[in-house]
């Protein structure tokens, strides 16, 4: 398992404790399609989000906001839309959050951030 590898999954969990501490229902965690991954899909009330996980580790200059890019952020909607599809889930609330988490050099939380980032319906 590489250090990355190691980061995300860290990141990942995080994220989902803190999802879950903010009222989030966690629905599914690394759904995967031909097309990609969502990293966790959850309910916020009566809206589905699609959560993408973004971690760094150390002190580099670029932030996990600067992660998720429009090309990714496409992709995020189209496998949004595969997913309701999928689970005939139609006429529904839905949103992309992005969770950023920086963690230390010794992989410790140094902060943790929840944007939404687009909503559809």
């Amino acid at each position: 398992m590489s250090g990355r590898a190691e980061t995300g999954r860290l990141g990942e969990r995080l994220a989902g404790e803190s999802l879950l501490k903010r009222g989030y229902q966690i629905v599914e965690r690394n759904w995967r399609c031909p097309r990609g991954e969502i990293d966790i899909v959850a309910r916020d009330g009566d809206c589905w989000v699609f959560v993408e996980v973004k971690t760094r580790r150390g002190q580099g200059t670029e932030l996990p906001e600067d992660g998720l890019t429009r090309t990714k952020a496409q992709r995020l909607v189209e496998l949004a839309q595969i997913y309701l599809s999928e689970h005939a889930l139609t006429q529904v609330d839905w949103r992309i959050d992005l969770v950023a988490v920086e963690l230390d050099l010794r992989g410790r939380l140094r902060r943790l951030n929840v944007v939404p980032c687009v909503a559809a319906d």
